[in-house]
């Protein structure tokens, strides 16, 4: 036996042997795997979702696409819908404005009595030509087509009716303010004070104001003529004339052709006269006619 020493561990008690081999009593770490599993953290996983392409979304919705071309028309319709409608109240407007010239101006020779066909035939026509081409209305033509037609009928209408009525005169022979000193009809004669027949109108005027033809003619008379003194006289045709006496002096001569507003000669004081004033007559078919007949219609055509 071995003498113990002291302060010297005890040895341990034997036991059975152990085998280099034997497993220790901790447990054995799995065996390493080719295979990795790799969990990525829940923000991570998110980020990573977040990335990856949605197929879905890339194209644009087509129902929104035509939805929103949708829009646009209606948009546009609507706009040409007013457009038009302000269109259509223009032509409206202008369409009664015409209409209602025209009825004016017929009514003003038929209240005249006189008669619209030979007026239309002796009427100036402008210088024009070509080819005669019909217009027609299509059946597709709406109303915007069908309302401008009319008013280009009736522009045409009015049109020929002012040439027409450039031959009647019912416009005013002087300047300013009509002021009569004697009117048309019987009237107490200023130089015998009998009642005599007075033809014509006298207007109020001094010596030397311009004295205008009334309508569209030819000089048949320009001299001196008993007791109208100077005196000029214009043939309007379809038995229409005007006589402007009294006159100081003449500025056109016979044959000579006057335009509405021309100057024909000078207030005066000659012939059988009291006083420096026109004397003014209407005749048709050489028989005078009250000339505010004719003022009066001129008048009316003025109003619109």
């Amino acid at each position: 036996s071995i003498p113990a020493v002291p302060g010297a561990s005890r040895p341990p008690a034997r036991g059975p042997a152990i085998e280099p081999s034997a497993a220790p009593a901790t447990p054995k770490p799995s065996p390493i795997s080719d295979t990795v599993i790799f969990t990525a953290p829940p923000d991570r996983e998110a980020r990573l979702e977040s990335r990856s392409p949605v197929l879905a979304n890339v194209q644009p919705n087509q129902a929104t696409k035509l939805a929103g071309v949708d829009n646009v028309l209606t948009r546009l319709t609507r706009s040409l819908d007013q457009v038009e409608a302000r269109q259509l109240a223009m032509l409206s407007s202008a369409e009664e404005t015409l209409e209602s010239k025209l009825r004016r101006m017929r009514g003003v020779i038929t209240d005249l009595g006189l008669d619209m066909g030979q007026l239309e035939a002796a009427a100036p026509k402008g210088a024009m030509g070509g080819p005669f081409v019909p217009v027609k209305l299509g059946a597709e033509s709406g109303p915007f087509e069908r309302q401008l037609y009319r008013i280009n009928i009736t522009r045409a209408q009015v049109e020929k009716m002012n040439r027409t009525l450039s031959l009647v005169p019912y416009r005013k022979p002087v300047i300013g303010e009509v002021e009569f000193t004697s009117g048309f009809g019987v009237r107490s004669d200023p130089f015998l004070g009998r009642p005599a027949m007075h033809t014509g109108l006298d207007f109020r005027a001094a010596t030397g104001d311009p004295v205008r033809v009334t309508a569209n003619g030819k000089v048949v008379n320009a001299g001196w003529s008993g007791g109208y003194g100077r005196m000029v006289e214009v043939d309007h045709g379809n038995g229409l004339s005007t006589r402007y006496g009294h006159l100081s002096e003449i500025n056109v001569k016979i044959g000579q052709q006057v335009k509405i507003g021309d100057i024909i000669g000078e207030v005066g004081s000659t012939g059988r006269s009291t006083g420096p004033h026109l004397h003014y007559e209407t005749r048709i078919d050489g028989e005078a006619v009250d000339p505010q007949k004719f003022l009066r219609a001129g008048v009316r055509l003025s109003a619109g």
